[in-house]
């Protein structure tokens, strides 16, 4: 593999708004020892890259900053102890650089915040936090999976989702839609609640055995009861934050739930009777580590798992990705190619 060039296109975003973003040409940088660098073809959009942004997800963001944590790319420059990888492999960075397995403790460091992000044309990583590419994906495909996927898979397994149980996806975003395909992958079932009938069509296109418009029946949660004979879902995969109350009602006696989002509030009020009285297990999930990822991986390849990619845009109209998903209403994962 060869670099193309001395410098590169960097996206960096001036202020906190996602209408001030600004290409520049920048030194490519070169891998040190265990580092590999990674010419970036596609990355894609997280709701945490759209907060990072806007400056709402910490207090301490500064710009300019180069937004994005996710992509997916080819090695063309290793740098010297490097094993774990070839020139001219199709690899994915991890979001949390440094956690390889277990739980994870200590100060995160993730791409897109704190650390630079990906929307460059090359991106240096320590090798150990880069997994190699589904070999059944396009570029733009695996480039949605390090935090939508991974945190799907990490709520399905750690709350140990089984084979012909319930699973409650909420909405049709990153985080669920691959909630829906990983759980089906499972042999679960699996209700989803969406904002539109077209949504809930194409869920169910996409293996859902029940999907209910939360628009037009507010009482979902009735739905989801009705759906599942009364019985209630044994696994929920929270995103919103704020659903947690009505989808607690959907669940059933011994249910878990995995908070993963917070679409619509970081806060909520919560009665803890219901807790108690069905004996329900609540887990927050921060993404996964790398074995997590690798093994996800596995059974994308496995069980023919395609990502759903709702719209593409080239780097030059990055700033409309961003306003995209500012607006919502897409279905599937944003892609900007490099």
């Amino acid at each position: 593999m060869s670099i193309e060039s001395e410098t590169m296109r960097v996206i960096e975003v001036r202020s906190n708004s996602i209408h001030d973003l600004k290409i520049t040409e920048q030194p490519i940088p070169r891998p040190g020892r265990g580092e590999v660098l990674i010419r970036v073809r596609a990355a894609s959009l997280n709701y945490r890259d759209l907060v990072i942004v806007k400056g709402t997800y910490s207090s301490g963001i500064k710009y300019p900053l180069v937004p994005l944590s996710d992509c997916c790319g080819e090695i063309v420059e290793v740098g010297a102890g490097v094993t774990r990888f070839e020139l001219g492999e199709r690899v994915i960075p991890t979001l949390i650089q440094g956690w390889l397995s277990g739980t994870f403790v200590g100060k995160r460091r993730m791409l897109g915040w704190p650390l630079p992000g990906v929307l460059q044309d090359y991106v240096v990583v320590p090798a150990e936090d880069a997994v190699a590419a589904p070999l059944s994906l396009s570029d733009a495909e695996a480039a949605t999976l390090p935090i939508a996927a991974v945190t799907a898979w990490m709520a399905l397994v750690e709350t140990g989702a089984k084979a012909g149980e319930w699973v409650l996806v909420e909405g049709t975003g990153g985080v669920a839609l691959f909630g829906l395909q990983l759980a089906k992958a499972m042999g679960a079932r699996v209700a989803i609640i969406t904002s539109s009938d077209e949504k809930a069509q194409r869920a169910l296109a996409l293996g859902a055995d029940h999907a209910i418009n939360y628009r037009t029946r507010a009482d979902w949660d009735n739905a989801v009861l009705e759906a599942t004979a009364g019985r209630g879902v044994n696994v929920v995969v929270e995103t919103v934050g704020s659903t947690i109350p009505r989808a607690l009602s959907a669940m059933a006696s011994g249910g878990r739930a995995a908070i993963v989002g917070f679409l619509g509030s970081t806060e909520t009020s919560l009665n803890i009777v219901p807790f108690l009285e069905k004996m329900v297990s609540v887990r927050g999930i921060a993404c996964g580590p790398r074995d997590q990822f690798e093994a996800m991986n596995a059974a994308i390849d496995a069980c023919g798992i395609k990502p759903v990619v709702g719209a593409v845009f080239p780097m030059e109209r990055a700033a409309e990705a961003f306003a995209l998903m500012e607006r919502g209403g897409h279905f599937g994962k944003i892609v900007i190619e490099m």
